[in-house]
């Protein structure tokens, strides 16, 4: 390793940026967070995925995923799988 480095050149931030995203600090209640995270957890999503989809739904309510395009989760298909089984 060098003793010193040249960081006169450098840029700060991400190294490949997301197009079509940009990056912000939010402040959300911890309950929220929380919230989503498990929900999240439970459906084998991202959280902050999750919390994008219902900024996206709240700004156009009409829009919003409908419940053919949502992924099955182990929850779900157990759920009908009762169901199913109990008739």
């Amino acid at each position: 390793m060098r003793k010193e480095y040249d960081f006169s050149k450098g840029k700060r931030g991400a190294v490949i940026a997301s197009p079509g995203k940009t990056r912000i600090t939010i402040m959300l209640d911890d309950d929220v967070i929380e919230f989503f995270r498990a929900k999240a957890e439970a459906q084998g999503t991202g959280y902050q995925t999750m919390i994008n989809a219902a900024l996206r739904a709240a700004l156009n309510p009409k829009q919003g995923k409908a419940a053919e395009d949502r992924p099955v989760t182990v929850a779900m298909l157990r759920k009908v799988l009762r169901e199913e089984l109990h008739q």
